[in-house]
């Protein structure tokens, strides 16, 4: 794909997400494809974040994520993997009919329209950091109706309101399984005080 292309395509998953994801799915890429595509990714957005923290620098509970890009890479990685699993399981127990690969591949298109984002608040950053901001948000909101559409076309769903659904379940119940694992190892009272 060229530049050109890749940006043409960027430009109408913003205006219609659902083509897109028609798109996307009917390439039925193999799992070489998808795993090349999904590295390259993680390793991109770990650049861009990092040179991110160069000009603005995160807040110091970043600081140690940050600090090191292996760490950050293996996190990023991991939480897109969790995300597509835990996206296909509960679209599918909605009645769907999703598979892995294409929810997968879905997630690390929408990562690759982040990066362009992501480039642009960098620029931003430098210029007017409100306003960075404002884009940050935007993008965080279009973000969002972008996967709803891509998860219903994903399931079959035909129905906006069943993708929310799938959305809103799959990160609570991503965001409780973290909770429980961490708090299993430990990690929830690491560098807190015990009067707080």
């Amino acid at each position: 794909m060229t530049l050109g292309g890749f940006l043409r395509l960027a430009w109408q998953t913003l205006v219609a997400p659902r083509e897109v994801a028609r798109l996307l799915l009917s390439l039925r890429l193999g799992h070489e494809a998808l795993l090349l595509a999904f590295a390259l990714v993680v390793v991109l957005n770990t650049m861009i974040f990092l040179a991110t923290a160069q000009i603005s620098p995160p807040s110091d509970a970043l600081v140690p994520l940050l600090s090191n890009p292996v760490i950050f890479m293996l996190t990023l990685g991991g939480t897109l993997g969790v995300t597509a699993i835990a996206l296909t399981w509960t679209g599918r127990s909605l009645g769907g009919v999703g598979r892995i690969e294409g929810v997968g591949l879905l997630l690390i298109w929408l990562q690759a329209v982040r990066m362009l984002v992501q480039l642009a608040v960098m620029v931003l950053m430098t210029i007017d950091p409100g306003l960075a901001g404002l884009v940050v948000v935007a993008a965080s909101v279009l973000g969002v109706w972008i996967l709803t559409n891509f998860l219903d076309e994903a399931h079959g769903f035909d129905s906006l309101f069943k993708a929310a659904l799938v959305l809103l379940l799959g990160v609570t119940g991503m965001a409780l399984g973290l909770s429980f694992f961490l708090t299993l190892i430990g990690a929830t009272t690491m560098g807190l005080t015990t009067n707080v």
